[in-house]
């Protein structure tokens, strides 16, 4: 399912070379394809969002967020205790969290009862309230620039190496990806033995291609690559469209 960066790079170099425009160095090829790779990634959320909130029949977004659900489903991960216990040192109660590689928050749960998300007023009232005070069976959490707290009892926390069982689900951030190379009578080779793969779906192949390019133009202030990549951009969004 990934996309070969290599590929992508050389359809690049290929496309900007055409009218003898300039070269695309792979330091500036590996800054613009992580800038393109996080752009097509942050915008699946917002046609998510988009299509969701579509008024009347929505039957004709069904296949699109189809698509879409399966393009996030390879950045979906759920981590038990032993991955909580490396990743999310707890201190007085607060657990680190590894914002690198979360991207999106999905559920906390405590012996597999799903933790409530609340801010930090609602938390502290819920605590003081025996109507609403968390319970193993009803835990809370709640997140802060500290970390994460999570309470099943007015005063106690639910942290990685308790008796309790925690898990926790998130959407991952796409790893940095790398045209890895080696220097070889002073030219760069390509290594794939170190290089980075795009782990979008291999359906952004193309997206890639064009917004990778369409950055490379600005940098080499070539207008007529850039407008070469907006319209193939344009084209390939119509396409998916239909």
């Amino acid at each position: 399912m990934a996309v070969s960066i290599d590929t992508v790079y050389q359809r690049v170099l290929a496309l900007a070379n055409k009218e003898q425009r300039g070269y695309v160095t792979p330091q500036e090829f590996n800054l613009f394809a992580n800038q393109a790779q996080m752009e097509i990634f942050e915008q699946y959320f917002y046609d998510i969002n988009q299509f969701n909130r579509a008024p009347g029949n929505t039957q004709e977004y069904s296949d699109q967020l189809s698509i879409l659900y399966e393009k996030i489903g390879t950045f979906e991960i759920e981590q038990d205790d032993t991955w909580m216990n490396s990743n999310m040192t707890p201190t007085n109660d607060i657990m680190n969290i590894p914002w690198g590689e979360i991207y999106k928050l999905g559920t906390i749960k405590v012996d597999g009862a799903q933790a409530e998300l609340v801010n930090g007023k609602d938390f502290d009232a819920a605590k003081l309230s025996p109507l609403t005070a968390p319970s193993i069976t009803r835990p809370i959490c709640m997140i802060t620039a500290l970390g994460l707290t999570v309470a099943t009892g007015a005063n106690t926390f639910a942290i990685p190496g308790n008796n309790e069982n925690l898990s926790i689900s998130y959407i991952s951030r796409p790893p940095r990806v790398e045209w890895a190379y080696v220097i070889v009578n002073d030219k760069a080779l390509y290594n794939d033995n170190i290089a980075v793969d795009f782990e979008l779906h291999s359906s952004e192949e193309t997206e890639l291609v064009y917004k990778i390019l369409k950055l490379a133009g600005i940098n080499l202030k070539a207008a007529e690559v850039v407008q070469v990549a907006q319209v193939l951009e344009q084209t390939q969004v119509q396409q998916e469209k239909q």
